[in-house]
């Protein structure tokens, strides 16, 4: 009897071994055909761009927004910074639970606030309630673009991730000059209403790819201390040198770009004496640049590689337009030096993000935060440097000139491990 029952016992603990393992096989299987390559890349492309979606597509209606809100171009204003900190705060939180909790998850729900708060935008009557549905709507934006590179990390490694984050900037770089032009055309066409009607339709269709997408980050991966261990995850995090020099490195970067935004519009049009409508083309050609280059990152052997190249051909450039700029050269030569500082920004970007999130995937969901909120930080305190100083051609081309040497010392830095001060003098010796 005893014999027997040991043997019901092998039996039944054979089966059940192969039924776990079969469902553990199939499981992959359907995660792998849910979550394929193609269907990841146009959802968190989307995802990432809704940053340019929720700010650049709002900019073409404040006027109309001032008179249909009965109040100052301020106050309309301040729904885009609302905007904008709801971006920076949101991907902070949403980072946080995302390792916690899984991707899928905080995904409905940011999806969701933002339904809420777009049809909120539609509805309300009060600019200082459409102010404070504009922060939420930054927010629940945040958890899109915070989440597209916590998904990616989950999935893919190595060069794999290196290709699909070049195709994810790749699709935000084409929302970044899309955005702008289709917030024109549509406030044109269907007022400024028409373009929260817009961002209401994206919503739905990012709800139901929510709905689709298979949760990337297993039960067994998942962060599961308390809150309380919150700020030891940040401060693990922080510890990594190797990662803080390149979200630095990723922000200044994007600080550079910002100088351009910023200072393009008035040196195309006041110095160079172009129209809006020729001013707008250039700018969205210039735009193509940082697509392109976020597409032949990926060529690269190496990560480091293309962050090295990128970041030695910005700092060339951004010396070759101070000089273009402070002595005076045509529009063409500063229309081509443009181009060119901006193909190597975008090469960067791409390149930063991928060692970033690749040194800390335990934590890919802080990583992820921090490297957003860095980014906003330099975007936020940049324009305000631009209009200082009586000259903006010289400030903006001190600007490019000193973010463009702090990034590329931030890149040294990283990846040699050395101080730039030793590295200097280890060079010289």
């Amino acid at each position: 009897m005893e014999c027997f029952v040991q043997v019901m016992v092998r039996r039944v603990s054979f089966i059940r071994g192969n039924f776990v393992a079969d469902y553990r096989k199939n499981g992959m299987i359907d995660m792998q055909k849910n979550n394929s390559k193609l269907f990841v890349l146009i959802f968190l492309g989307v995802l990432s761009a809704f940053g340019p979606f929720i700010m650049d597509m709002y900019l073409p209606t404040l006027p109309a927004m001032t008179e249909s809100f009965h109040t100052s171009p301020t106050m309309v204003q301040l729904g885009l910074t609302a905007c904008l900190t709801g971006l920076a705060v949101g991907q902070l939180v949403f980072g946080i639970i995302s390792d916690r909790y899984g991707r899928r998850c905080p995904l409905l729900v940011a999806m969701m606030l933002f339904l809420l708060s777009t049809a909120g935008c539609l509805l309300v009557g009060d600019i200082s309630h459409f102010v404070a549905l504009r922060f939420v709507q930054g927010f629940a934006g945040a958890g899109g673009v915070v989440l597209s590179r916590s998904v990616a990390t989950d999935l893919y490694q190595g060069h794999e991730l290196a290709s699909m984050l070049a195709m994810i900037g790749a699709v935000n770089g084409i929302a970044t000059v899309l955005a702008p032009v289709g917030g024109g055309l549509l406030s044109v066409n269907a007022g400024w209403k028409g373009i929260f009607c817009f961002l209401l339709a994206l919503g739905v269709l990012l709800l139901a790819g929510c709905l689709r997408f298979r949760e990337s980050l297993p039960t067994e991966r998942r962060l599961h201390e308390g809150w309380r261990q919150v700020p030891r995850h940040f401060g693990i995090v922080l510890h990594n040198r190797r990662f803080v020099l390149y979200i630095l490195q990723y922000g200044l970067a994007l600080g550079v770009l910002f100088v351009n935004i910023s200072s393009a519009p008035f040196i195309m049009q006041e110095h160079y004496g172009l129209t809006a409508m020729q001013f707008s083309l250039c700018f969205g050609i210039n735009a193509v640049a940082m697509v392109l280059a976020s597409v032949f990152s990926a060529k690269f052997s190496t990560a480091e590689q293309a962050l090295r190249f990128g970041n030695k051909g910005m700092l060339a450039f951004a010396y070759l337009l101070f000089a273009c700029l402070a002595f005076g050269s045509s529009f063409l030569v500063y229309e081509v030096l443009a181009f060119g500082m901006l193909a190597m920004v975008g090469l960067s970007f791409t390149a930063s993000n991928t060692l970033a999130m690749d040194c800390e995937r335990r934590y890919a969901g802080v990583a992820s935060a921090l490297l957003g909120a860095m980014g906003y930080v330099f975007a936020g305190i940049v324009p305000m440097l631009v209009g200082l100083g009586d000259n903006m051609l010289l400030t903006a081309g001190i600007l490019f000139v000193g973010g463009s040497c702090c990034a590329y010392a931030c890149m040294q830095w990283g990846a040699s491990g050395l101080h730039p001060v030793r590295q200097l003098l280890k060079h010289f010796d």
